[in-house]
Parts: structure tokens; sequence; C-alpha cells
């Protein structure tokens, strides 16, 4: 296939209409208003998730979906136009914020502009090691994360981040639980209820009852919303470094390297293409993507499921349309009251969405162990797991010479190291069978659990 540039977006057809069966490829594009349609539709798929994860962190909303906007452009221009993903907040990154600043969203109020710079800190450092593995996959390929990262280490990661957030969901429900409890039925009600595209918004609709039963108990705040003008820019913060926050981060490099590997394989699946050569450049301009972010004050970014969800439902895979939707969404990002309003979203509401969402990405890692046959009968598999499960959930603590690793990063560390050195002497002894490595579907599905799909 050819992975030439491509800007000018051929014309499917007459641009109007799809006939049945037909798929519209990343280089072409419907009739222009189809087209913004179709990236707005993009926008509504990514704007529940993208905006609850500065909310559980106590990031300002403007300043995150302005950095997904231009790390989506980014991300475009990267991939040669042949990439289409929309480039949402990191649910990968929230253990090691709230980490880094004690989760201070629990409380309701703005972070402390310290804890922010320090956070933003660790998110460039996820962000530039990132972009360093896209080169290094980009000239070497991605066998070697297959060897480093099989399905029971890739799972054993994504569900061990999920559960040790669980302590900080129950801090916010624990502020307005019967807010939280509405919260949670209507996003599991919803999930069930609704078919096609709402069934995706399960999150966004909880997120929406959740606040309207919280206004009517007295649980919102306006103060800053009357304040804020209708137009400007969002309000950007300037980082700071500790290398002893760097255990926290780093670990999540290992997600977002197997989402964006999982969101290259997705795309090559639907469109019938190989796009492998593509997969160092999609690593390098997240991890750009990323580091802009930090640098700036916005959450970390990733490619988003639902927005997979939407290619799936509709076969178009334009890139044109995500070139719309990141348009969309950095004029709304230029709206300061819209993001005051969105940021009034009390405990309570994000007590219910942050259970059902926590608890989604540990079952995400259990689900890619489902999809993989992991056998868990093979005592190298279940060691892996066990072990590196409950050093997360626990949040074992290490600190040498200053430096501080917590259960998130100790639990990586312990599923990579026992994985390897129980294979090395199986191999050595002969005692047990080696599990097979990550083939073309270890990592076909992302981490990241913003929908019920």
């Amino acid at each position: 296939m050819d992975t030439t540039a491509r800007w000018q977006w051929s014309l499917h057809g007459d641009g109007r209409t799809i006939r049945p069966g037909e798929i519209v490829l990343p280089e072409e594009r419907l009739s222009w208003p189809r087209t913004i349609g179709i990236g707005a539709q993009h926008v509504v798929a990514m704007f529940g998730a993208t905006f609850l994860v500065p909310l559980l962190t106590g990031f300002p909303p403007s300043t995150t979906l302005f950095f997904t906007a231009i790390g989506t452009l980014l991300f475009l221009l990267i991939t040669k136009g042949m990439m289409p993903s929309y480039l949402g907040s990191s649910f990968g990154l929230l253990a090691p914020i709230g980490a880094v600043t004690g989760f201070a969203a629990t409380s309701g109020e703005r972070l402390d502009s310290q804890a922010m710079a320090l956070a933003q800190g660790g998110i460039i450092s996820v962000g530039v090691t990132l972009a360093l593995v896209g080169i290094v996959v980009h000239f070497a390929g991605v066998r070697w994360i297959e060897v480093t990262m099989p399905p029971v280490v890739t799972g054993a990661i994504v569900a061990l981040i999920g559960l040790n957030l669980a302590p900080a969901a129950w801090g916010w429900v624990q502020q307005a639980p019967l807010t939280a409890v509405i919260t949670i039925a209507v996003i599991v009600v919803s999930s069930v209820l609704f078919k096609g595209m709402l069934g995706r918004l399960s999150i966004l609709i909880g997120v929406l009852v959740g606040y309207g039963a919280a206004l009517v108990q007295g649980e919102v705040n306006f103060s800053t919303v009357s304040s804020a003008a209708w137009i400007g820019l969002p309000t950007f913060h300037a980082p700071a470094f500790d290398l002893g926050y760097l255990g926290l981060f780093l670990p999540v490099v290992l997600v977002l390297v197997a989402e964006n590997i999982g969101h290259v394989k997705s795309v090559a699946a639907m469109t019938g293409r190989d796009l492998d050569g593509l997969t160092g450049r999609a690593l390098f301009a997240d991890g750009l993507a990323t580091t802009l972010a930090g640098a700036g004050g916005g959450s970390g970014t990733t490619t988003y499921a639902e927005n997979i969800g939407v290619m799936a439902a509709t076969k178009i895979y334009s890139t044109a349309a995500y070139f719309c939707a990141a348009i969309i969404a950095l004029i709304l990002s230029l709206l300061p009251k819209f993001g005051e309003i969105i940021a009034t979203i009390p405990p309570g509401v994000l007590g219910g969405a942050a259970t059902v969402l926590y608890g989604m990405i540990g079952l995400l890692g259990v689900r890619i162990w489902v999809e993989n046959r992991v056998d868990f009968a093979n005592p190298i598999n279940l060691n892996t797991a066990a072990v590196s499960l409950i050093v997360a959930i626990a949040n074992f603590t290490w600190t040498p010479a200053g430096l501080e690793f917590a259960g998130i990063a100790l639990g990586t560390a312990s599923a990579i190291v026992i994985y390897q050195l129980m294979t090395l002497i199986a191999r050595w002894r002969g005692t047990a069978p080696v599990p097979a490595e990550a083939g073309a579907g270890a990592m076909a599905d992302h981490s990241e659990p913003k929908s019920t799909q």
C-alpha cells in the first residue's frame, strides 16, 4: 500500500451516498457538510470520556480539550493522513496523576498549582518515552514489544491500573452516596436500554442524569461560571519535574503502546490494509501529543475506542472526518464558560462514573486474557498475574534513594520481570510449557474503558 501523504481527499462516489457494502477509505471523503457531520459524531463519541479525565484529576477541562484537538491534528499529519484516529484523554494516567496530587479533585477544589505542575512533568516523561519508543518501532518493528508484553502481561498491566484506582472512586462516592448511586444506575441501565450510538454514550448519559440529580439536591456550585468569558484561550500551566515521580508515570507507557498498536491493527482489519508501517508513526505522534499536553496543562492522550466504534458502525474511515472533529473540538475549547460549566460536575457524579470506569479498566485487562485464551493452569501465567495484581491493589511502595515506586509501577515491573524470569527458567529446565507470545490479535483491543461495547 502506498503510504505517501494524502491531504487532497478524493470524493467518494457522488459524495452523498454510500452503497451497501461500500466503505469510505482514509484518503476519501463525502461532501463537506456530510464529512463535518461525521466529524461532529466523533466529537460526541469521545466527549464524555475526554472531559471525565480532567474532572477526575482536577485539570482544566478546556485546556485538556484544546490539547486533544491539537494532538489529533498532529497525529493526522505525522501518520500522513492515512490513520483515522481521535486522540482523547488517557485513563492510563489517572492513577499516577492522582498519586502526585493526592486526588485533589475529590474535594471539588481546584488543584494546587505546584501539584499540577509536578503531574504535568510526569505526563511529559510519558510522552517523551512513548515518542522514543515510536522511533525505535519505526526502524526496528514491533516484534520486540510482542515478546516483552505477551497477553498475560498486557492484561495484568491494564487490570492493575483500574484496580489500583478503586479507593479514589470510593472517596468521591462517600461525599454524595445518593447521587453516586443514581449515576451508576443510569450508566448500567442505559448501556443495555439504548441501541447504537446512544448505548455507546451510556457514561455521558449517566453523568448528565447524575448532574441533574445533584442539581436538585443543591450539590452544584456555579460560582465560577458567571465570571468566565464566553470566548478566550484555555488556561495554560507550566510544568515542574521531580525524578521521584518517574516510577509512577513510566509504566503507563506500556499501556499507551498497547493501545496504539491495537488501534493500528483494528483499523487495518476494518479497511483490509496492511498498516504496520504506520505503527511507529502512530506511537511517535501520540507521544508528541502527550508531551505537548503535559507542557501546557492538559491530560495525556491516547487513541479512542469510541471512535473505532463510530467507524465500525458507519464504515466511514475518512481522515477528513477526524480533521473536522479536531477543528470542532478546538472551537469548543475556546469557550471558557463552556469549560467552567463542565467543571461544576460534583463529586457524587464523579464517584459514580469512576466506579464504573475504574472497574471497566480492570475487566478490560481480564478481557485481554480471555480473548487471547491465556491459560492460568500454567504457573508462568498464574504467578505473573497473581503477584502483579496484589502489588498494585495493596499499593506496595518502594522508596530507594529518594525515588518512589508505588503500586502501579511495582505491579508493572512485577508482571514483566516474573514472566520473563519464569519463562527463562522453564525453557532451561523444561518444567512448564512456555506461553505463546503476543500475536496479531494480542493487543487488538484498547484498554481505555470509554464505552460499554
